[in-house]
């Protein structure tokens, strides 16, 4: 039998213990820094205090916690880090189901910033952004990197900034420049950027970072004008649209950011969202300059990106969540499916040789990690998605007991293979407790809900007297990326194939 361990974490000292919970006799999946591995404690504990976790146990209710410690029972229970979401457009959220079954091609004309602008007020923005990140703490995602493309004007693009501030969630916002956006130009954008960037913010829960897609499409001033404020002001986060390969007509390559002087530094983490076609030179580069991509495997399925090598660069990679507008929130889907659609990729490798796969390429290890510690290592945040002494107190509690969980002896399996959001019991935030007992702790959210739904419906009826869309041509016009249909699928014998309308 383990001893109990309990180390104070170091800065702590002199500090009043002014606030303290044990989570106790949960299963823990903490992380073993030497070992670099999981590491799971049964029947332990998970002392918080304040923002950090101070302790953990190999027992339930340990000496040497502060008296005034608040006991949780997590019998029967698991407990994770938070999960980090690399890739999110939260004000996207008021679209919800209009995108059912829409390709990247019918994205970019009907969703994407460059077209949504004239659908959005300012408060429309603030509710969409707030009820998309409450929803994401709901669904266990502690830390989000929000691709804030929203930037059509200061009104609205501060909007989404400051429902981030409300969320309570911990918020990387990464406020987009644009070069397309009529009545606000680059100049303007910059000029707002850095007076957010001046803005203080509680618990050090929000912090304002940098979206730029444009490497080589934007005016040279423009893209100038970015690098001179990259260097100067030193952003925590620079995220990038990348798709990588030879068939998209926009390339923001990692190796065309690093001709700015941009990657090899370790002042700015700089995040490829997808890079699905990514080359062996472009993930050399990024294991060189430790960047990391973020892999969205529900939206890239969904709209066709395709995934050709991005699952040879996992060393460089973490998950994110894209456009949930169409499809799942959470962390937990994501990492299943990129599990599973790796390992079929994989398998299907030896079988074309005629050869019966003797073992699995991916753990679910790999793919807990994925969700969790490596999207904190793309952060350029260590402290982030892990379990140890010292690190953020960003936690998920899950219900061992549930119908869908009951019977687990693995955790990780248990959580990765089997749970669902509805078993998520507890969520911390920074110590504080953003879920607790199944429910959202946002004290406003009935509120929030009747907001929501107005700015929805308004979104949505705006929307729905847009002429109907015609895809025709090429991808954006560009010659080297025609456009071909898919085969449509029939799943009824007989006349029709089943493929219906959309009831929006």
């Amino acid at each position: 039998m383990l001893s109990s361990l309990f180390v104070a974490v170091a800065g702590y000292a002199g500090v009043a213990l002014s606030s303290s919970i044990l989570l106790s006799g949960g299963t823990i999946i903490a992380f073993d820094e030497a070992k670099v591995s999981l590491n799971v404690i049964r029947n332990g504990a998970v002392l918080v205090t304040d923002d950090r976790i101070a302790g953990l146990y190999y027992e339930p209710l340990p000496s040497g916690v502060p008296a005034d410690a608040e006991i949780v029972d997590c019998t029967h229970k698991i407990i994770t880090p938070g999960f980090v979401d690399t890739h999110r457009h939260g004000w996207q959220t008021a679209f919800k189901t209009l995108g059912s079954n829409a390709t990247l091609a019918a994205y970019g004309l009907s969703f994407s910033a460059f077209v949504a602008g004239p659908l959005y007020t300012a408060e429309d923005v603030y509710n969409s952004e707030l009820a998309g990140l409450l929803e994401a703490v709901n669904a266990g995602v502690t830390t989000t990197l929000d691709h804030a493309h929203h930037m059509w004007s200061t009104d609205r693009a501060e909007a989404g900034l400051n429902a981030c501030v409300e969320s309570g969630a911990r918020v990387f916002w990464a406020a987009a420049i644009e070069s397309t956006q009529p009545g606000y130009s680059v100049p303007d954008q910059i000029k707002d950027w850095k007076r957010w960037n001046k803005r203080s913010f509680a618990n050090d829960l929000v912090t304002v970072s940098l979206a730029y897609d444009a490497w080589d499409i934007g005016t040279p001033d423009d893209t100038k004008a970015v690098v001179k404020m990259i260097k100067d002001t030193k952003p925590s986060v620079l995220t990038i649209h990348w798709l990588g390969g030879t068939l998209w007509p926009f390339e923001s390559p990692p190796s065309v950011v690093h001709s700015h002087g941009l990657l090899n530094t370790s002042d700015t983490a700089v995040v490829f969202s997808h890079g699905t076609g990514v080359t062996a030179p472009e993930a050399e580069l990024l294991r060189l300059t430790n960047q990391f991509l973020s892999i969205t495997p529900e939206s890239e399925m969904h709209y066709g990106h395709g995934h050709t090598h991005s699952h040879r660069a996992h060393d460089q990679a973490s998950l994110g969540v894209d456009t949930h507008l169409a499809f799942s929130t959470d962390l937990l889907t994501q990492a299943r499916l990129w599990l599973q659609r790796t390992r079929s990729r994989i398998y299907d490798e030896v079988m074309h040789q005629w050869k019966v796969p003797a073992h699995s390429p991916m753990s679910v290890n790999q793919a807990f990690l994925l969700a969790t510690r490596q999207g904190g290592l793309a952060l350029r945040r260590s402290d982030l998605g892990v379990i140890r002494i010292g690190a953020k107190a960003d936690l998920v509690v899950f219900d061992g007991r549930s119908p869908g969980m009951l019977g687990w002896a693995d955790p990780v399996a248990a959580v990765i293979l089997h749970a669902s959001v509805g078993d998520i019991v507890h969520v911390l935030i920074d110590g504080n407790f953003a879920k607790r007992d199944g429910k959202l702790t946002y004290p406003k959210y009935d509120d929030l809900i009747d907001k929501f739904l107005a700015s929805a419906d308004r979104v949505r009826e705006k929307f729905l007297a847009l002429p109907p869309l015609v895809i025709q041509g090429a991808f954006f016009g560009a010659r080297s990326a025609p456009y071909g249909e898919a085969d449509k699928v029939d799943i009824l014998r007989g006349e029709g194939d089943g493929y219906g309308e959309l009831f929006r």
